[in-house]
């Protein structure tokens, strides 16, 4: 990384939080089902809709940010928050609750971006004003906030090549473990990878893992049955809570040292990069991400102008010109992680150097 982009993330990720995050409700239950406990009725009130809790950033990272920075933006605003679990059928029903509710704003990271088409418009005809948030939804949404995700795929194939070295051959065999095709960022992963890796190495094998590490583990080691242990170069895999379920399947096949990919800057993700069983992920700094949707949700519920904030267009899979933020992620190895994420506080330094990660630790330069 250069110096210019080292201090473009760490200065993004760095702006201080103006109130203590607020208490982070456990998804599941009836908090997955429906709204929350500390429900709105109306007013000046945020709706707040994830999509999942196996990938540990809505939960213990988005959700707080957001909260925290509506209320440092509309001391009297409320957020409403619910978590989908996965579920496009629950998130719908989530929906229907925020406009009996009367939430004036509607934040969404949807399940599925094309069945979430319907329950947005329901929303907008009640003139509700409905932000993207993440992976761009279909329909009338008034903006998006996200990361440039071809991008993201970018980074992860050529951090992949770069992990090969002289080994990135046409005749490389590479397994390449996608996310879940209802997730229209995973479709643009899929083609920024494609972008780096095509014609440079061999795609042996590729399927969906559902973002989940049970189904990647599952992937893997069909690939492996099928081209076989000592044939396969590298992994490509989307995200890192699918790369932990590939580490697994790696090691039970007694496959070491090749290069694995991840994304989302995951705690165990970055902890197999110090341990060598996985190369790499892709920051996307949670902070900067939430805190914009944050200030666009308030900025539309206050009635304000956001086209100098929101300055980009993305075009949705329903066809919609969306104004949209869209942030620049970094690429994470062994020996940029210290500049990076540890600089940036994503996580205390002691919960990623635990005692099995010390040394590790120690020869990264994190102290």
């Amino acid at each position: 990384m250069n110096a210019m982009m080292r201090r473009a993330v760490i200065g993004t990720a760095a702006v201080s939080m103006a109130l203590t995050m607020a208490a982070c409700g456990k998804a599941g239950g009836d908090k997955a089902a429906g709204a929350s406990a500390s429900a709105s009725t109306g007013g000046k009130s945020i709706g707040l809709l994830l999509p999942e809790n196996a990938t540990t950033r809505y939960e213990q990272l988005d959700k707080p940010l957001i909260e925290a920075k509506v209320k440092a933006a509309c001391a009297d605003c409320t957020v409403d928050y619910a978590n989908a679990a996965g579920s496009a059928a629950t998130q719908a029903q989530q929906v229907s609750t925020m406009i009996t509710k009367g939430v004036n704003v509607l934040i969404v990271d949807a399940v599925d971006s094309a069945a979430i088409k319907t329950s947005i418009q329901a929303a907008v005809d009640k003139g509700i004003k409905v932000i993207a948030y993440d992976r761009l939804a279909q329909g009338p949404v008034s903006a998006y906030v996200s990361y440039d995700n071809e991008k993201v795929g970018e980074l992860q194939g050529q951090a992949l090549l770069d992990a090969l070295g002289a080994k990135a051959t046409p005749a490389a065999n590479i397994v390449m473990i996608n996310g879940d095709d209802a997730d229209p960022n995973a479709a643009m992963f899929k083609a920024g990878a494609h972008k780096i890796l095509d014609g440079k190495v061999k795609i042996a094998y590729e399927q969906s893992g559902l973002w989940k590490d049970t189904v990647a583990n599952q992937k893997v080691t069909a690939a492996i049955t099928q081209i076989g242990a000592p044939n396969i170069a590298a992994v490509y895999s989307a995200n890192d809570g699918m790369a932990g379920g590939v580490a697994t399947a790696l090691k039970g096949a007694g496959i070491s040292n090749i290069p694995v990919t991840g994304q989302d800057a995951e705690l165990a993700g970055l902890q197999r990069i110090l341990a060598g069983t996985q190369t790499s992920t892709v920051y996307k700094a949670p902070k900067p991400e939430a805190e914009a949707v944050a200030s666009l949700a308030v900025d539309l519920l206050n009635g304000k102008d956001i086209s100098t904030t929101a300055s980009a267009s993305s075009t949705s899979g329903s066809g919609n010109k969306v104004p949209s933020v869209l942030l620049t992620p970094v690429s994470v190895t062994k020996a940029n992680m210290a500049s990076t994420v540890i600089a940036d506080t994503l996580y205390p330094t002691a919960n990623i150097c635990t005692a099995d990660f010390a040394a590790a630790c120690a020869a990264a330069g994190i102290k």
